[in-house]
């Protein structure tokens, strides 16, 4: 049998077996790491060259991955991965730069808002330096510039303008000839991140419509109107692309549909975890069995698959850990999950599932 599998796939195959990862080289890693930390193999390393800091609260980090990574497209994520206090985090950002600077410099930009209370924000902000490295998955996400070219109108509030940027820098460099428009919403002037490069991007390329709109500078509280979608012309047509606080992209949502543009014309990205849905927790749980582990496990309430693998001493390739990059997906044999995020219910056979937004309802079988 291993005699008909390719070199790589054995190769994957036996890191599996031996030590739960794809890549058994990896297993070197904590030496080759106090060598050289680009040569580290379970992620991309990527090195810190500079920091910029953008407002009160937002760095960008321009970074240089090792070689072997494969690039993005204007819009995507990474999972960045990094130790905090001796424990291997992960979390989710949008580049922010154009895929041309990782094309012809081979760097990219991460723009990061520190967020209050946040491990790894912080973290970044306080204790991150130049010349430091920091892991990095490939990327994901289909939140992309429209093929072939449309109009197009960005909503975005707070840090929600990074993969925006990324991918206006892109348009602009394609000269992309349909028109752009652009409504930012920040708390004051103060709070705008990528000023200038907004500003210069909006010189140089005519088809982009520019419009920055502090919402905490007046005496109350100033949020999307619908007459702030009155100058957009041709509306019903342009793709909508929304990226910010759960409560704009809401209300641009609503607006939208009255003035009306449909639903599939409407793109959304989150840069925090979605509204999860209200599950009944009396009909949740159950024996979960990890085939490829050999381990068998019984859950209660409404814990997902991924917490009950970690708690029972397993560590599945994940990422997110919020339904986003699908990194976590596995094959499911049999028995009922119910998704975290939709309250949508499986069917009871084989297809692929999320760990980390999937939730056992009776006996579960996955390849894990």
């Amino acid at each position: 049998m291993l005699a008909r599998i390719s070199n790589t796939k054995a190769f994957h195959w036996l890191g599996r077996q031996l030590m739960n990862r794809d890549n058994p080289a990896a297993w070197l890693d904590p030496l080759t790491e106090t060598l050289n930390p680009m040569w580290v193999q379970e992620y991309t390393p990527a090195r810190v060259e500079r920091i910029i800091a953008e407002t009160g609260d937002t760095k960008t980090f321009v970074l240089t991955p090792a070689k072997r990574w494969t690039g993005f497209q204007a819009g995507q994520h990474v999972n960045i991965c990094t130790d905090v206090n001796g424990v291997r985090r992960t979390r989710t950002f949008s580049l922010s730069s154009s895929p041309l600077l990782w094309e012809l410099q081979g760097q990219i930009t991460l723009t990061i808002k520190r967020l209050p209370g946040g491990l790894v924000t912080n973290w970044m902000h306080d204790s991150l330096e130049e010349g430091d490295v920091i892991g990095l998955t490939e990327a994901f996400g289909d939140f992309q510039i429209p093929q072939p070219a449309k109009p197009a109108l960005y909503i975005a509030g707070g840090s929600g303008i990074t993969p925006i940027l990324s991918q206006l820098e892109t348009m602009a460099a394609e000269n992309y000839r349909a028109s752009v428009a652009l409504l930012y919403f920040v708390r004051t002037q103060d709070d705008v991140i990528a000023r200038e490069a907004l500003t210069a991007l909006a010189a140089r390329w005519p088809a982009l419509s520019l419009t920055i709109i502090a919402t905490h500078e007046g005496k109350e509280p100033r949020y999307l109107k619908d007459s702030d979608l009155t100058p957009v012309t041709g509306l019903q047509v342009r793709e909508v692309y929304l990226c910010g606080p759960k409560g704009l992209m809401d209300l641009a949502s609503d607006l939208l549909n009255q003035r009306g543009v449909k639903e599939q014309q409407i793109h959304s990205t989150f840069f925090a975890p979605p509204a999860q849905a209200q599950l009944d927790g009396a009909q949740l749980g159950g024996e979960v069995t990890f085939t490829t582990s050999n381990l068998m496990v019984g859950s209660e309430g409404d814990a997902n698959l991924l917490d009950i693998a970690e708690a029972a001493g397993l560590k599945p390739q994940h990422g997110c850990r919020m339904g986003i990059c699908h990194q976590c997906s596995c094959r499911k044999t049999s028995g009922t999950v119910v998704n975290r995020l939709t309250g949508k219910v499986s069917g009871p056979g084989e297809e692929t599932v999320q760990l980390c937004v999937s939730v056992p309802q009776g006996p579960v079988v996955l390849d894990v």
